[in-house]
């Protein structure tokens, strides 16, 4: 086993980053989020990339921060570090937003804290039946980072992410996905296998239109739609003449599968 606390490898167009403290269940430790920050801008800036998978090693996602290492803290009266380390999570988790290609939660069990909250911060997520997750700040006396006020409020709404926050109420996989947390689940053996063939699939298509449409996805979310259709207008004028487009419409006419990016 690596002694490195965050993995990155690249397949099939598919760069995977690994939580890599299993026996911590991928607790950030460290230098863990600037790594991670690194990963993701290695990834954004490689044109081989198409699409990045975030998943953590053994069987947790992330138990979100390091308990001990703040307890720690504490105890020598340091506030600064914490601040810093919650700033930095910040820009992770915008850098994720504003990114190109588009990001996965490959949630393969418990996602804690932190952990929820940047798998939240993933433009969608796959979760193992073992997934679970917590927001559990509360339980420690403090308030969600990494953007979960924001993430979790618009995936569930105000109520349930006020009850979720306050109570740090743990749900399961099955749970997460009825309430729009996951996108789909699968059986514990083979989960990451599962999320590879769908990874790939979305990494052989064409690259500016799934960057414009992550970016239209959240736009939508906030903007008026006059905004939106103007983004639209300018968008499918922008990408009309793209090979990709030239591709997709002349496989469509030929019955014949696109092959974009060439």
């Amino acid at each position: 086993m690596s002694n490195e606390q965050v993995l990155y490898s690249c397949a099939s167009r598919v760069a995977t980053i690994t939580l890599n403290r299993p026996a911590a269940m991928n607790a950030f430790a460290g230098s863990m989020r600037e790594d991670l920050f690194a990963c993701l801008r290695r990834a954004e800036s490689d044109g081989a990339v198409g699409v990045v998978v975030i998943t953590g090693a053994g069987d947790a996602f992330c138990a979100g921060g390091d308990i001990a290492d703040m307890v720690a803290m504490q105890e020598r009266r340091e506030a600064g570090p914490i601040g810093a380390r919650v700033a930095l999570a910040g820009e992770v988790v915008q850098f994720m937003r504003a990114m190109t290609k588009p990001v996965i939660a490959a949630v393969n069990g418990p996602a804690a804290g932190g952990g929820m909250n940047l798998a939240l911060a993933c433009d969608f997520r796959y979760g193992a039946a073992r997934a679970r997750f917590a927001a559990s700040f509360v339980r420690i006396g403090l308030v969600p980072d990494w953007g979960g006020h924001y993430f979790l409020t618009r995936l569930v709404g105000t109520a349930r992410a006020m009850e979720l926050m306050m109570s740090g109420e743990r749900i399961g996989a099955d749970e997460a996905l009825r309430l729009g947390l996951l996108n789909e689940v699968f059986a514990d053996e083979g989960f990451l296998d599962e999320v590879l063939v769908r990874a790939r699939r979305l990494a052989a298509g064409p690259a500016e239109a799934l960057a414009a449409i992550k970016r239209g996805v959240y736009l939508g979310a906030e903007a008026s739609l006059a905004t939106i259709a103007a983004y639209e207008r300018d968008t499918q004028e922008r990408l009309f003449l793209s090979e990709d487009a030239r591709e997709g419409m002349r496989a469509f006419l030929e019955k014949r599968p696109p092959k974009f990016g060439l």
